[in-house]
């Protein structure tokens, strides 16, 4: 595509979605992956942001400035884009971010402010900064309803590549962002009644928190907005976002290595859709160790590497007890035979936080973790364990 590329196209990739012969002798059924770690930046954030993106420079011209706070993968979908479109960006940095980050930013002709521990600090630094510069934008990492309709655009293609409704949708969550645009194309496809997973590391699990809040630990069909008041040992605070009249809550502190599931609070607007959708959502945490088991299993079988929110995401596709607690009795008492006519469609979000040196770490940490048989998970409000696979 050209560099002058024209506004009214869209500039994501069509991801192919493969068949997993691996994943598939692992759980009985057939099982997909989205490749959205095709996409020019590596990360399905290039869909929404891209869109966002066009939507700036036909709003204000040629000297429009993007600028995003980001941990890595929404400040490089931001970076190539403004290339693409030949614009100025500036992406906001937390401390923590890798020099391999900062210099594929760098790459792509971005500028980088490094400010702040956490990502709210640093989304922070970059509302002063937009305020004093005419030409800026705000660009949202995860909570806009034009990411979510960019978001939304794998869903569209599923639904050709598929020709069949799947059975389910596994996806990672960190500030709603994929999930949102994932119930979206549900939405726009038909696929309202397809049960949609949404799963978190332990440590940094905001969305899991905002559904188990909201539907009084996931017993309430009916949602239920509590007080905001809660106990001085919650690992969050909570907000009452009179807007989309949700309880949102915000981690004091973030406990996981998977950078890219990073946010303290999810998008209200993601939790409001999240709560009021016909299929609902079913919620699992998993610790890091386990993603960085299943990043290993995906790497020797597809020969792909990936970081552990994208890891994360197929961990029930390399654990058969995990999956069939998480999608309930009824799928666990089907006959072989009827669970091959199942279909599951992994999310393989993408990102680019990862190298081959981590992975040796992940091998030696995983390795320390086998003292016990299991894992300890949380599936919809309960504390489960699971043998290791």
């Amino acid at each position: 595509m050209s560099i002058k590329a024209a506004q009214s196209e869209t500039l994501w990739t069509e991801t192919p979605l493969v068949y997993s012969s691996h994943i598939s002798d692992i759980i009985g059924c057939s099982a997909y992956l989205k490749l959205e770690n095709l996409q020019p930046s590596q990360s399905f954030k290039y869909r929404g942001i891209s869109k966002f993106a066009q939507q700036c420079k036909d709003m204000h011209g040629p000297l429009v400035h993007l600028m995003i706070a980001s941990g890595g993968n929404a400040g490089l979908a931001a970076a190539v884009v403004a290339r693409v479109l030949g614009v100025k960006c500036t992406v906001f940095l937390p401390t923590n971010v890798s020099i391999d980050t900062q210099q594929a930013l760098r790459k792509h002709g971005a500028e980088i402010v490094i400010i702040g521990e956490f990502y709210s600090q640093t989304l922070v630094a970059l509302r002063d900064a937009v305020k004093k510069n005419v030409n800026a934008v705000l660009v949202p990492a995860y909570d806009s309803p034009v990411l979510w309709d960019g978001h939304s655009s794998m869903v569209t293609e599923m639904q050709r590549q598929l020709h069949r409704e799947p059975d389910a949708i596994f996806c990672s969550v960190g500030g709603g962002g994929l999930i949102g645009g994932i119930m979206q194309g549900c939405k726009n496809v038909g696929w309202d009644q397809v049960p949609v997973v949404a799963l978190e590391t332990t440590g940094s699990n905001c969305f899991y928190n905002a559904i188990a809040i909201n539907t009084r630990n996931f017993t309430s069909e009916v949602p239920v907005i509590p007080s905001a008041e809660v106990e001085d040992s919650s690992p969050y605070t909570v907000e009452i976002v009179e807007e989309h009249n949700v309880a949102i809550p915000h981690m004091k502190a973030l406990k996981s290595r998977a950078a890219s599931l990073g946010a303290s609070s999810p998008a209200p607007g993601v939790v409001r859709m999240a709560l009021d959708r016909a299929g609902g959502i079913k919620c699992a945490c998993i610790p890091d160790e386990m993603a960085m088991h299943t990043a290993r299993l995906f790497g020797d079988d597809h020969k792909i590497l990936t970081e552990l929110a994208c890891a994360t995401t197929l961990s029930p596709g390399y654990n058969r007890e995990f999956l069939e607690r998480i999608l309930g009795p009824m799928f666990s008492a089907l006959s072989p035979e009827e669970r091959k006519e199942k279909c599951l469609v992994f999310v393989a979000c993408g990102g680019v936080k990862i190298s081959f040196e981590e992975m040796r770490e992940f091998e030696e940490i995983v390795t320390a973790a086998q003292m016990r048989n299991y894992w300890r998970v949380q599936i919809s409000g309960e504390e489960a364990q699971v043998p290791k696979q």
